[in-house]
């Protein structure tokens, strides 16, 4: 299934029931007086988390949900019956965002999670309530209001404790293969990972973290290189990022400069996901000799003037794998469990409607250059695929 971590959609209320004119028409009994009863409220629509999907690829193939209206109130001082809510069903991790407004409306983080996003209409009153000593036949009713109309935007972000940062073939998905049951796909070429994934990693009988392998980075990903960043939201909710450096490259670059690439490019996107505590860990130490493996991280670590943790490993040999991810679950036991970051959530959200308007904006310049386009022979067809 392909992974959509942005979808668009509609979303619209029931209209809450009318009243109802009726008055009171029995036999023996003059002037019964008014019985006309209130509708029923309209459906809202509420957003469900479900763990059973992983994706809103769904979203784009139905973009509008429509909840129940109201029914109308009846005679005899019958109301009329509720619409019915409407539930749609999204990933654990999707935040929702008002497309008009701009403005947060809040994150679907547990199975079962319900987020209000469409309130239905109050339902209308009957001409009962208007009866009085001197109105004694009202004819008045009051309809039902209209139930809320929103355009929303969801944003869906994998929820993990561990995040893999690295250029591509730095070994990342090769380390989610060997700590964990899952199976991104590994290969000798860049770019193999085109979506991010989650993996369970087990430490002991009791203990357990998810750890997120996203899409390599390479030099100019904020504006649009490569896989460009779009998937760095994804770390906005890890508590530990994992910086994963080639010690010795194939392609015989600088592992230095590599390091700063990446963290150049996560300055550039967001400053407090840049802020996240992160360990250097470096990769494929099975290449070298013990020795020179040494001697090689010791002058990468001096040239860069790193003072925080590292480590070496090998994924494919599993050396220091498993001594790591048991650090990084006692690193985790000494964490708090603390609410997501805000401000890294804002910066996130900043960023993805910046790139947003300036596809609109394309958009629309190329829409005026079709427009303009005087030579009716041609038939100038562009299609425009939005992450």
């Amino acid at each position: 299934m392909k992974f959509i971590d942005e979808a668009s959609i509609k979303v619209i209320a029931g209209k809450g029931g009318n009243g109802c004119l009726s008055f009171r028409r029995e036999k023996y009994i003059a002037r019964g007086g008014p019985d006309g009863g209130d509708g029923g409220d309209g459906g809202s629509i509420y957003l469900i988390g479900d763990a059973a999907l992983n994706t809103l690829v769904d979203f784009r193939f139905q973009p509008r949900y429509r909840a129940q209206t109201g029914q109308q109130g009846m005679g005899t001082d019958c109301t009329g019956a509720g619409g019915d809510d409407l539930l749609v069903r999204v990933p654990i991790g999707t935040s929702v965002f008002d497309d008009e407004t701009q403005s947060f409306l809040g994150d679907v983080s547990n199975p079962g999670d319900k987020l209000l996003v469409a309130r239905g209409g109050k339902h209308g009153l009957g001409n009962v309530h208007f009866k009085s000593s001197t109105n004694r036949a009202p004819r008045q009713t009051k309809p039902g209001e209209e139930g809320e109309v929103r355009d929303l935007r969801l944003e869906l972000k994998l929820i993990a404790d561990v995040g893999l940062l690295g250029l591509p073939n730095a070994g990342k998905s090769t380390l989610v293969n060997t700590v964990s049951a899952a199976r991104p796909k590994v290969a000798d070429y860049p770019f193999t990972t085109l979506v991010p994934s989650l993996g369970v990693v087990s430490v002991g009988d009791d203990a357990s973290f998810v750890i997120a392998d996203i899409p390599g980075l390479i030099e100019g990903a904020a504006d649009g290189a490569g896989l460009g960043v779009q998937f760095l939201k994804h770390l906005s909710r890890t508590r530990i990022l994992l910086h994963l450096l080639d010690v010795q490259p194939i392609d015989g670059s600088d592992p230095v400069e590599n390091y700063h690439v990446i963290e150049r490019e996560l300055e550039n996107y967001s400053q407090a996901i840049a802020d996240k505590e992160r360990w250097l860990v470096f990769t494929k130490s099975d290449l070298l000799s013990e020795q020179a493996q040494k001697q090689r991280v010791s002058e990468i670590i001096d040239a860069l003037s790193y003072q925080g943790p590292t480590y070496s490993i090998s994924a494919v040999s599993h050396q220091g794998t498993d001594e790591l991810m048991q650090l990084v679950s006692q690193r985790l036991d000494e964490l708090s469990e603390e609410a997501e970051d805000i401000a890294a959530r804002e910066e996130v959200h900043q960023f993805s409607l910046q790139k947003r308007q300036e596809r609109i904006a394309k958009r629309q310049v190329t829409n005026d250059d079709t427009n303009n386009d005087d030579d009716i022979d041609d038939a100038d067809i562009e299609v425009h695929y939005e992450p």
